[in-house]
């Protein structure tokens, strides 16, 4: 596995642990649908949740926030339609994003809920 990929799936894996604590379900993890993959689908309160993760070990170049562009935005909304309908779900859909930064082996993660919308 090549150091980008180590470093996706730790922060992958911080980010579960984060949610997780923060009372989020985890229904599905690393969900694909076409060329769309979403990190994380998770219920909170009468949500259901797509998280698109970022991880950075430097923010040299920027926060790891800033690298969702604009053709990954409309996958993911593509594949959140597509989960929907085939699992029959009804809830409220919301876009978050979990940032992290991992400087030094120590993460610093941020957590922005309703990243953006989707209509």
């Amino acid at each position: 596995m090549s150091k980008t990929n180590e470093l996706g799936k730790l922060g992958e894996d911080l980010a579960v642990d984060f949610l997780q604590d923060k009372g989020y379900q985890i229904i599905a993890r690393n969900w694909k649908y076409r060329k769309a993959e979403v990190d994380i689908i998770a219920e909170v309160d009468s949500f259901l949740v797509f998280v698109e993760v970022k991880t950075r070990s430097s923010t040299d170049f920027g926060l790891p926030q800033e690298f969702l562009k604009n053709p990954q935005i409309r996958r993911l909304i593509t594949a959140a339609d597509a989960f929907t309908t085939q699992f029959k779900r009804k809830e409220e859909v919301r876009f978050d994003i979990v940032a992290i930064s991992i400087k030094k082996s120590i993460p610093e993660i941020e957590h922005i809920e309703q990243a953006f919308y989707w209509f």
